[in-house]
C-alpha cells in the first residue's frame, strides 16, 4: 500500500472509473438486475420500513430499479440532496422526476428535509468507489457520506453497493474515512464482523 494515501485513492478512483466505463453492456445489464436483488433481499432482511439511498450515475450499480420496488412495497425512501457545506438534506423518492445538483449528481425534486431526517432510516445504501475485506469503504472523494455517518450517533446498518471487482483486500484510508457494515455486490450480500 502507498504510503500516500491521497494518491493512492486518486490513482484507485482512475482505475475504478475507466474499468466501470469500458464494461461492456450485456456484463451492465446483468449486473443491474442482479443488484436490484440482492438490495431487495437486503432491505427485506433488516425489515426496512424506510431507507436512505441515492440515485446513481449511468457509471455506478444501478439503483433505480430497487427504488422503484421500495417504492411499490410502501418503504420510505430519502436521497441525498448535497450541499455547499458538505452536508447532505434529504428529500423523498417520488419516483418521477429527478434534477441535477450543483456538482452534476442527479437529485430529487420533492420536498427538502434537513440532515437529521436520515435519523430515522432503518438502512443506509451508499455509493462506493471500492470496499475492503475489513469494511473499509473508500468514496469518490467529497466526503459527504462519510461526515454523514461518522456524525450519527446510533446509525442503522450501512451498506456500500459496489461491482464485484470493487470488493477488494484493502483499499487506502484517512482518519476521516467511515467502514460500512456491508457490501451489496451483483453477487452477494456481504456483512463485516463488528471491530
Amino acid at each position: 500500500m502507498a504510503s500516500d494515501p491521497v494518491a493512492a485513492k486518486r490513482a484507485l478512483r482512475a482505475e475504478i472509473r475507466e474499468r466501470r466505463r469500458i464494461a461492456p453492456t450485456a456484463e451492465r445489464e446483468r449486473s443491474a438486475a442482479a443488484i436490484t436483488q440482492r438490495l431487495i433481499e437486503l432491505a427485506e432482511s433488516v425489515g426496512a420500513n424506510s431507507v436512505a439511498a441515492y440515485l446513481s450515475t449511468s457509471d455506478e450499480p444501478p439503483t433505480r430499479g430497487f427504488l422503484a420496488w421500495a417504492q411499490e412495497a410502501g418503504i420510505r425512501v430519502l436521497l441525498p440532496v448535497s450541499r455547499s457545506d458538505g452536508l447532505l438534506d434529504w428529500a423523498p423518492y417520488d419516483g418521477k422526476t429527478e434534477g441535477v445538483d450543483r456538482l452534476g449528481m442527479p437529485q430529487p425534486t420533492t420536498e427538502l428535509l434537513s440532515p437529521l431526517a436520515i435519523n430515522a432510516v432503518d438502512l443506509i445504501l451508499v455509493p462506493a468507489a471500492a470496499v475492503d475485506q475489513h469494511g473499509m469503504r473508500m468514496g469518490w472523494g467529497r466526503g459527504y457520506f462519510d461526515r454523514t455517518i461518522g456524525s450519527m450517533a446510533q446509525r442503522p446498518p450501512v451498506y456500500a453497493v459496489v461491482f464485484d471487482p470493487e470488493l477488494v483486500d484493502s483499499v487506502p484510508a484517512e482518519r476521516h474515512d467511515e467502514p460500512v457494515d456491508g457490501a451489496v455486490t451483483p453477487s452477494g450480500i456481504v456483512t463485516f464482523p463488528v471491530g
